[in-house]
C-alpha cells in the first residue's frame, strides 16, 4: 500500500503542477500580448509563481520518498 501511495503522491502532484504551470503560462502570454510594455514585470512574476508551483510538486516527490521508506 505504501508503494501505491507513493505513486499516487507523485502522479497527483505532477498532474496538478503541470496544469497549474500551463494555466499560469497561458495567462502570462495573454497579459504580455495585451500590454507588451509590462512584459518584463509579468515574466518576473511568472518565474516566481512557477518556482512555487514546482516546490509543491517536489513536496509530492518528498512524500513519495517517505512512503517508500515505510514500505
Amino acid at each position: 500500500m505504501a508503494f501505491l501511495g507513493a505513486g499516487l503522491a507523485v502522479s497527483i502532484a505532477g498532474i496538478g503542477g503541470g496544469i497549474g504551470m500551463g494555466i499560469a503560462g497561458g495567462k502570462a502570454f495573454e497579459a504580455i500580448a495585451r500590454q507588451p510594455e509590462v512584459g518584463g514585470d509579468v515574466r518576473t512574476l511568472l518565474f516566481i509563481v512557477l518556482a512555487f508551483i514546482e516546490t509543491l510538486t517536489i513536496y509530492g516527490l518528498l512524500i513519495a520518498f517517505m512512503l517508500m521508506g515505510k514500505g
